[in-house]
């Protein structure tokens, strides 16, 4: 009969790892450290030096569940649909911009043919205003005789129709798609969606644009008189207001990364505002006239900006530094971003629209190389009033003088929305908008959080309460305290005789006491001297008098 006992290359192949087993430990330590990097929470809670033994375990439980949700998150990815889809040229000579809608309509399947249509409307018009809701589900059209309208224009359901028989020059969504607020000729009103007036703000008056800030729940509005607002709507308090001092404001539009307001002015000026101070946070000069439109892109690393002198500037406002600059062959009225970096700019009755390679510096021989169209539509004649891209579709909505149009734009929209972002989730129910409703009031931001920076929020201050302290009175000039107590009052009842009395104990003399008695002596000399040289002016016979007129 054969040994059983383990042979030594038999024990040597156990104790030793082949080239395979390495292999696959190593790709599985890159695949967790790319796991722990995409979707990690900071870095990992050494819990060796915690003494408490509950508390010890706990942590370790909420690490390892950390890092099996970064695992999983990562293993998922490969169901995550992560081309953009764009259209590509067969041909070195074929252009994508010079494809027709109805080439596109032919090809796409027969649901995403239905969303582009087009709305005539031409005895409202013209059309100044469109607006999707974050969730892209509905859609809001204002015109500038007073027409409006808002709907769900998946399913062609008419929200409310209102005709208000004045100007109106802006419009937002709110929260969500249940109440929206319109910057009328004197002030803002906010409607419901069934076209219920719910409020009327009057102070802000003749407001021109519109902003709403979802994580703060503030309503921001730039005037034709140059003053921007700020206005809570969960509460209906004015949160602040300030005067620019550059004139009526011709842009207005948020940065999505720290709510920061971006505003254009007439002298071409662009100031970044907070409602926290009441001087501009930055200022930037893209323009030699007034600015036209302003658009920052979603993770807020890109403004691209119009102005009459017929411009298209691009910037990094990481560095408020101007990338490049292109040149329209009219002013660009409006400017949209997608979610995946798509730009539309509409200028005269042309829309153009370029891929994200627009952000990047594309540097040659003879200067900045600015991309050819991805894209571009002709609206038959009718002039562009504003762009707009729809939120997680390949939609671009344009509101012209004659209506409004729907077109196509493949790759412009985010296939993979976040179920979890409260107001965001294109799929939601009834219940679902009331509880994220509620969610949102409770973790709503303030005001005071409002900056360039947005990661200071979780920062801690590591100065200790004297060097804060040290800080506040850096500039404050040392006080005398017995020059102070010298200079209130004179008589028996003195501040000085006062802190003599009631200065700790009687026997303990200090700098200061001994400083106050001497400040003490000269007042009393000086009452002595004064009291007689009263005497020598009234003379003999009113020197009397002289100590009661001192």
């Amino acid at each position: 009969m054969s040994s059983t006992k383990p042979t030594a290359v038999a024990k040597a192949r156990r104790k030793a790892p082949t080239a395979i087993d390495d292999a696959e430990a190593k790709a599985l330590t890159l695949h967790t450290e790319s796991a722990k990097k995409t979707y990690g929470r900071g870095d990992k809670i050494h819990t060796k030096s915690i003494k408490d033994k509950k508390l010890r375990a706990n942590l370790r439980a909420l690490e390892s569940k950390y890092k099996d949700a970064a695992l999983s998150a990562k293993n998922a990815e490969i169901l995550l649909d992560n081309t953009a889809g764009l259209m590509e040229p067969e041909t070195e000579l074929e252009r994508t911009y010079k494809v027709r809608q109805d080439d596109i309509r032919g090809e796409v399947g027969m649901e995403t043919a239905k969303k582009s249509f087009e709305l005539k409307l031409e005895g409202l018009g013209p059309y100044d205003v469109c607006e999707y809701t974050r969730n892209g589900r509905d859609l809001l059209l204002a015109g500038r005789k007073g027409h409006v309208a808002c709907m769900d224009w998946r399913d062609g359901k008419l929200g409310c129709e209102l005709q208000l028989g004045e100007t109106v020059r802006d419009s937002r969504w709110l929260h969500n798609n249940q109440s929206f607020a319109l910057a009328q000729k004197k002030c803002v009103y906010i409607y419901a969606r069934d076209g219920v007036e719910l409020h009327q703000l009057k102070n802000h008056a003749e407001a021109s644009h519109l902003e709403f800030l979802p994580y703060h729940f503030l309503l921001a509005s730039g005037s034709l008189t140059g003053w921007l607002r700020w206005t809570d709507t969960s509460t209906g308090q004015t949160v602040s207001e300030w005067n620019t001092k550059l004139g009526p404001t011709t842009a207005l539009a948020q940065n999505p990364h720290n709510a920061v307001l971006h505003a254009g002015h007439q002298k071409g000026l662009v100031t970044l505002w907070s409602p926290n101070s009441s001087a501009p946070l930055v200022k930037l000069l893209p323009h030699h006239g007034p600015v036209r439109g302003i658009a920052i892109d979603r993770a807020g690393r890109y403004m691209v900006s119009t102005g009459q002198d017929r411009r298209m500037s691009v910037w990094d406002i990481r560095m408020f530094k101007e990338l490049h600059t292109h040149h329209l062959p009219q002013p660009g009225s409006s400017i949209s971003i997608s979610d995946r970096g798509l730009t539309a700019v509409g200028w005269g009755t042309q829309v153009s629209i370029f891929r994200s390679s627009l952000f990047t510096h594309n540097a040659t021989e003879t200067g900045i190389h600015v991309p050819a169209p991805y894209m571009a539509w002709g609206g038959e004649g009718n002039t562009i009033s504003r762009v707009q891209f729809c939120p997680f579709e390949d939609i671009l909505g344009i509101s012209h003088t004659k209506g409004f149009s729907s077109i196509l734009i493949p790759g412009a929209g985010e296939p993979n929305p976040d179920s979890l972002e409260p107001g965001t989730n294109p799929f939601e129910t009834a219940q679902q908008r009331r509880e994220t409703e509620v969610h949102s009031l409770l973790q709503k931001l303030q005001p005071d959080m409002i900056s360039l920076d947005p990661n200071f929020i979780g920062n801690l201050n590591l100065q200790s309460h004297e060097e804060v302290l040290a800080e506040k009175n850096l500039d404050k000039k040392p006080v005398d305290k017995v020059k102070a107590l010298a200079k209130k009052g004179r008589g028996r009842n003195s501040a000085l005789r006062r802190h003599l009395r009631k200065g700790g104990q009687k026997n303990v003399i200090d700098e200061e006491k001994t400083r106050a008695r001497e400040a003490l002596r000269r007042m009393d000399s000086r009452e002595v001297e004064k009291v007689k040289k009263l005497k020598e002016d009234y003379g003999p016979a009113l020197e009397r008098f002289a100590r009661k007129g001192a």
